[in-house]
């Protein structure tokens, strides 16, 4: 039977294994100074691995598509080194002329490297087999062999065993007996070899192989849960994460364990796969051992993590190209995601085929079985649990039947029988334009997609069969779509996917913790279709080139009316999927405490019922863009214009006026302060309205107890620091005298002390005092505590103001937190907008996210002579945006158009890091 090894072209001018044979011969001749051998030995042999490599590297370079190919040649060139470090070490450095019975030892690759693939930095995994306990002989070989490897800089994986140690470790332990299905003869006596090959098969094999397809399952079911347990995830592990290359080895595995192949390509002899299931199979390991041979060229190291900074690099390398709309890597990855899909569709079939082989009669293999048969099945039939086709023309006969099966199978909460998953990717092709304007089968979709069930499980099961691409084109064009940046953990299609599940969760009131607004306002929705079908279409757009909002609307008035809905619910879903960011742009970029964002945003929503819609939509977009992306601070936000906004369209103009809002959180404020009417009178007009307007009660009554304690005190700085867990950060409260430069000088101290400013409100009081508020977060997101570090936040910050530490100097020592950023180019930009608000100048940078950015646009604000009222951070991945809301020093909005222009430079600049020049 011909290896891979064999296929493989020019081998000789990989490595001349006799060349390098001689060479060693003629080493030293009659020494017997092992050390001087050993060195002169791997002297040779370093120079033939370095020269095989560089030949490998430029094949990899030359054929970039040919993994399969390049793989087995880092293997056969690691087993050509191996037999020449054995045939070095037992002719040369421990020679035996007469050895014993006992003196026998056999080289076998296991694992990877036994199955004839390895990558540039793939472990060495070998097995020294011995027929009974160790010799000294023996002993001295091993572990010289050993040290040359290592010499090498070679990772070895070893065992040395006799081979009834071997059998017992294997009964024992899951992790060996996989490494020694895949063990293959290298080097040394090789009737050993096959000794130990027939006890294993007879005395481990033998009888075992239910048990252990159970604990491979099990195994394969713990390491997707481990990685993501979704093979859509944006950074992925090529090696051990779900679609990747362990699930095609899991598969050979059980296929060798249970039906005794050899290769993949039997599989197809014993009934496993089909001819075209075997092309897909050779083609996906192909492509992903390509990916990964260039992965380790690349990273210089034995990494599986295709992370963002190494992905342009090589999809460069393996020769894709720009297409509108679509960046070159954006193109790899989609095609890496696609061939994942591939691995999940064949794992599908052919765990279907281990569950015939050992489900007994009527039962599913380690699944309990289903209580009830549910009726009207409408021609499927049930296979032990699982809906199927009674025949496979079935689809042929009536194509709405791939849409429908998935109807049937939401209903009756069915999983669907594999191959009839293969049926339905096979004749998904029978989907056209009459199949896709039929009623039934539109009425079939709606259904699924807005079911009180699981309509997240079977919209992925549609997915995964093809038949949502093929029913509905334009969201096949962002099926295994990749978005290139550090704050979508997803592709496209898994994100409204996962969002639709997100919806469908709080609706039944299984996320009321999180979200107890929305759970509270989606029963009440008049349009509730309408919301299901908009957090489908929302993203639906992305990478055509253009606004994906704007094209996405365009798409959903053409496909509302195909699913059904009325020219009304058309509207309506056309207009969530054009602003469907809208509410989240102005919770996290705009003062919500400005009236004016406020009534803005009311006049573009126009309807509480859009309101309510639109809510919703944006927390499950939040929410499905990845872990760690939502938090109470959003929440809070969101809710807060939601509660300020519904307010306005409720009441219209008869809403509370600024005044009388004023007046109202006076009157709460003097009742929790207990204090008396002429000292709170005197307190009050310390403060311009603009304070009262910006500042909650909670926070007022805070400042004020600070104020109060720190003008007793008669001290020049006072600092207080709470965590606020409602806003998800820590509120951090600063009284001091009030001087040029002093929020920056704050912003850098901040960072210093490793928290992130996310909110500031700054504020100069009448009599010259500052008092400024900031909400503050660790680097994951979440509040800043511990005493520790409250204590060292205050120290930063009285050090900055004090001038006692070199603020720049210490900031460019601060490393970067997040180096992956650097694989992203952000050019960074500067709106500067005098409509947003009636009082003040709105700036809005975006910039890519980097270390002390706040002090540095803060510091270019102080340059440019303007006073900041109001900051409001977010990130969003690398991408951060900063807002500041700002006037001059007489307090009026900035309209001097040079002076707007000098404005724009100077944050620019600082945006990118460039040395601040002299303000005009």
């Amino acid at each position: 039977m011909a290896t891979k090894f064999d296929l493989l072209p020019q081998r000789r001018a990989i490595i001349d294994r006799r060349g390098v044979a001689d060479a060693l011969g003629a080493l030293l001749p009659g020494s017997t100074d092992s050390a001087a051998l050993r060195a002169g030995g791997t002297t040779i042999l370093k120079t033939a691995l370095d020269e095989a490599r560089a030949e490998i590297g430029r094949r990899l370079a030359a054929a970039p598509t040919r993994g399969s190919e390049i793989a087995a040649a880092y293997a056969f060139l690691t087993d050509q080194v191996i037999r020449l470090i054995y045939d070095f070490t037992v002719e040369r450095l421990y020679p035996n002329n007469n050895p014993s019975s006992a003196e026998r030892l056999c080289l076998m690759a296991v694992g990877g490297y036994g199955r004839g693939e390895m990558a540039l930095h793939s472990d060495v995994d070998i097995a020294f087999i011995t027929p009974w306990k160790q010799t000294g002989w023996s002993e001295q070989v091993i572990e010289s062999m050993l040290y040359s490897m290592w010499d090498l800089g070679l990772k070895v994986g070893h065992s040395s065993r006799s081979i009834d140690e071997m059998l017992r470790m294997a009964k024992s332990d899951l992790t060996i007996r996989t490494a020694l299905l895949e063990g293959r003869f290298v080097w040394g006596d090789e009737a050993l070899y096959d000794e130990a090959s027939v006890k294993f098969a007879r005395d481990v094999v033998n009888g075992t192989a239910k048990a252990f397809v159970t604990e491979k399952l099990a195994e394969r079911n713990e390491r997707h849960k481990r990685m993501g347990d979704s093979r859509y995830v944006v950074e992925p592990n090529l090696k051990e994460g779900k679609g990747g290359l362990r699930d095609l080895h899991t598969l050979f595995w059980i296929g060798k364990y249970v039906y005794q192949v050899r290769s993949v390509a039997e599989l197809v002899d014993k009934g496993l796969l089909t001819r075209a299931e075997l092309r897909q199979f050779q083609k996906a390991e192909n492509f992903l051992w390509a990916v990964r041979c260039h992965l380790h060229v690349v990273a210089g190291r034995p990494e599986e993590r295709l992370t963002f900074d190494v992905q342009p690099e090589i999809a460069r390398r393996m020769r894709y190209a720009e297409r509108p709309g679509k960046s070159a890597v954006e193109r790899f990855m989609q095609h890496y995601f696609l061939m994942a899909k591939r691995v999940g569709d064949l794992t599908a079939i052919f765990l279907a085929h281990i569950d015939e082989t050992f489900a007994g009669r009527g039962r599913r293999f380690g699944l309990p079985s289903l209580r009830r048969k549910p009726s009207k099945l409408d021609g499927f039939v049930l296979d032990r649990g699982r809906l199927a086709i009674p025949s496979d023309d079935f689809f042929a006969a009536d194509p709405v039947r791939l849409v429908q099966m998935f109807a049937i199978a939401d209903r009756h909460g069915l999983e669907i029988h594999p191959l009839a998953m293969r049926a339905a990717g096979r004749d998904g092709r029978l989907i056209d334009n009459a199949i896709r304007r039929d009623p039934r089968a539109n009425a079939y979709f709606m259904d699924v997609l807005t079911s009180h069930n699981t309509p997240e499980t079977v919209l992925r099961w549609m997915n995964e069969a093809g038949v949502f691409g093929r029913f509905v084109p334009d969201f096949g064009r962002v099926v295994a779509q990749m978005q290139f940046d550090m704050y979508h953990h997803y592709t496209v299609d898994e994100h409204s996917i996962r969002a639709i599940g997100l919806l469908n969760q709080i609706e039944k009131g299984e996320l009321a913790d999180d979200h107890p607004l929305s759970t509270k306002l989606l029963p009440s929705l008049v349009q509730r279709r309408v919301l299901y079908v908009a957090v489908l279409l929302h993203d639906i757009a992305k990478g055509r080139g253009g606004d994906h909002s704007v094209l996405g609307a365009e798409v959903a008035e053409k496909l509302c009316p195909r699913f059904g809905l009325s020219a009304a619910e058309t509207e309506t879903v056309a207009w969530l999927v054009r602003h469907h960011l809208a509410m989240s742009d102005t919770a996290f970029k705009r003062d919500l405490s400005d009236f004016k964002t406020i009534l803005d945003f009311a006049e573009r929503v126009q309807s509480p019922e859009r309101l309510r819609l639109l809510f919703c939509l944006t927390i499950v977009d939040i929410r499905a863009v990845g872990p760690g992306v939502w938090n109470s601070w959003k929440r809070q936000l969101l809710g807060d214009l939601y509660t300020a906004a519904e307010e306005v369209l409720r009441l219209g103009h008869k809403q509370t006026g600024r005044r009388e809002r004023i007046d109202a959180k006076h009157a709460q404020l003097r009742e929790r302060l207990g204090w008396d009417e002429a000292r709170f009178a005197k307190y009050v007009t310390r403060f311009p309205e603009a304070y009262w307007v910006a500042e909650s009660v909670d926070i007022l009554e805070g400042n004020a107890r600070l104020i109060e304690a720190s003008d007793a005190a008669a001290k020049p700085l006072s600092i207080t620091t709470a965590a606020d867990p409602d806003r998800g950060a820590t509120l951090v409260s600063i009284y001091a005298g009030d001087h040029p430069g002093l929020f920056y000088r704050i912003a850098g101290a901040i960072h210093l002390a490793g928290a992130s400013v996310i909110d500031a409100r700054i504020h100069t009081t009448r009599d010259g005092m500052a008092i400024d508020n900031l909400l503050v977060q660790d680097p994951f997101g979440q509040p800043f505590e511990g005493d520790d570090r409250m204590k060292r936040l205050s120290i930063a910050i009285e050090d900055a103001l004090a001038n006692r530490a070199r603020l720049v100097d210490r900031l460019l020592a601060k490393p970067h937190a997040r180096p992956r950023a650097d694989a992203f180019t952000i050019e960074p930009a500067a709106l500067i907008d005098n409509r947003a608000s009636n009082r003040y100048t709105v700036i809005e940078v975006n910039a890519r996210d980097r270390p002390a950015l706040l002090y540095a646009l803060a510091h270019a604000l102080f340059q440019a002579k303007v006073m900041i009222h109001s900051a409001h951070i977010a990130t969003y991945g690398e991408r951060a945006v900063d807002v500041f809301y700002v006037a001059d020093l007489t307090g009026d909005k900035i309209t001097s158009a040079s002076r707007l222009k000098t404005l724009e430079r100077l944050v620019v600049d600082a945006a990118a890091g460039t040395p601040a020049r002299k303000a005009a």
